[in-house]
């Protein structure tokens, strides 16, 4: 999982596992967040937000740990590369639900 999330989202990921199911952390430009047009599936937190930001070193469980660490300062996804990942996401929940 963590290099074909590497691979298609092409930055840094943080895994946070003490959330329900676990939720995965993809890290962009902060001004992305003022057009992102998934909010209601894919949050994308803002300023204000506190994100627990692993030591670089922690790279697998126990706790939150980078999934793909950063190669070097300001390794972050573009916001283009989440969006297919984040339709899939929308496409699966929606047969889901309309199977149950």
């Amino acid at each position: 999982m963590a290099s074909a999330l590497g691979e298609s989202l092409g930055g840094s990921i943080i895994y946070d596992r003490r959330a329900v199911g676990g939720t995965y952390y993809a890290l962009i430009q902060a001004h992305a967040g003022l057009v992102w047009a998934y909010g209601d599936i894919a949050t994308c937190l803002g300023e204000g937000t506190y994100l627990g930001v692993p030591r670089l070193d922690q790279q697998q469980p126990p706790g939150t740990y980078w999934v793909i660490p950063p190669r070097f300062e300001g390794d972050l996804c573009a916001p283009r590369s989440i969006i297919p990942l984040v339709e899939l996401g929308r496409s699966r929940l929606t047969a889901t639900c309309t199977k149950a």
